[in-house]
């Protein structure tokens, strides 16, 4: 099944994607039953700390990674991979995957492992295959929702294979006011540090702007229509390709939080930036940097008789910027 690195088979490696993502959805959902007969036999899941007590991975996290590297191995030996767990407790935290890469599969095994250790059902799994700097596959897989979310390059994004994502065709076109009237998502992030100016602070300045009356604090308010955090980057891309969210904004997020949704959103029709204008003070709006790890997602707009759909995707981005504090997020190493 090996592919040469200028030779890649999108529906066979698309195919296998989704199947890998049901498999490793079975042993999710099997593993999740053990725990909870364990705990309800008086036995805790074996469990540790990585960072702070937000960041916790259990056994679940290893095995699931375990297998789908494996799987990978097996069926594509000449393909790289970069798993979270794996990179996690490696010698080497710098960016990994750049445009002379070969081919690479991005895993995330388990995103939202704090709302697994809760038993909250937004859980999911997410495979991305990465080519030339880019993620030409995304698979997400959440069993507990019954939600799978797919996309390829050239090969349009899904839900459960058989939807067509965005939900609504055509979309609906974005607020003329946007922000205001949007659906705005984002997360508070593991780094909780109580000092002003870090990235707790600024995320709590950039939700006061999006959130507060239109026009309010200095004319930054946005006043959203509504403010989501799922506790997963990747479901919030998921959702954002769907049309139920208009706004993703991020910060933090490393490669295996984010590939696979991107691809998706991207098949969605969506757009994805930069989480923070340009330094030379432009609004000029440029493809995303994988590993950047700053974001920014629109979902897929309608065109009306005054604007294009790229046009509406490029104003609200702007607005949101002119909302948001820009986010500090360094990449160990570099």
């Amino acid at each position: 099944m090996a592919d040469s690195n200028d030779d890649l088979n999108i529906d066979e490696l698309y195919a296998f994607a989704i199947d890998l993502s049901k498999r490793a959805g079975q042993l999710l959902v099997a593993a999740t039953e053990q725990r909870r007969a364990a705990q309800n036999n008086n036995h805790v899941i074996s469990s540790t700390q990585k960072l702070n007590s937000v960041d916790l991975v259990t056994e679940t996290d290893e095995q699931l990674e375990s297998f789908i590297k494996s799987a990978i191995e097996t069926a594509y030996p000449t393909h790289a991979f970069v798993g979270e767990e794996s990179y996690s407790k490696g010698s080497s935290r710098e960016y990994l995957i750049t445009p002379d890469s070969p081919p690479t599969w991005c895993i995330d095994p388990l995103d939202g492992t704090v709302n697994y250790v809760h038993m909250f059902p937004l859980v999911c799994i997410s495979i991305a295959l990465i080519h030339r700097g880019e993620p030409i596959v995304g698979v997400i897989n959440a069993p507990f929702a019954h939600s799978l979310f797919s996309g390829a390059v050239g090969l349009g994004a899904w839900l459960n294979e058989t939807t067509s994502l965005p939900l609504l065709q055509p979309p609906p076109p974005l607020p003329a006011n946007a922000p205001r009237g949007c659906i705005f998502s984002c997360e508070w992030g593991k780094d909780r540090r109580d000092v002003p100016e870090g990235n707790l602070y600024r995320k709590s300045e950039s939700f006061l702007n999006m959130a507060a009356e239109f026009g309010g604090r200095g004319g930054k308010g946005g006043m959203v229509h509504g403010v989501r955090s799922l506790g997963s980057a990747a479901l919030d891309l998921a959702y954002t390709a769907t049309g139920a969210f208009d706004i993703w904004w991020e910060g933090g997020c490393w490669e295996w939080d984010v590939a696979a949704g991107i691809c998706i959103l991207r098949e969605a029709g969506g757009l994805v930036t930069n989480g923070a204008p340009p330094e030379d003070g432009s609004e000029d709006v440029g493809d995303v940097r994988l590993g950047g790890r700053r974001y920014l997602g629109i979902r897929a707009a309608g065109e009306t008789e005054l604007e294009s759909a790229r046009d509406a995707q490029l104003r609200v981005v702007r607005e949101v910027w002119r909302r948001v504090v820009p986010l500090d997020y360094s990449r160990p190493g570099g």
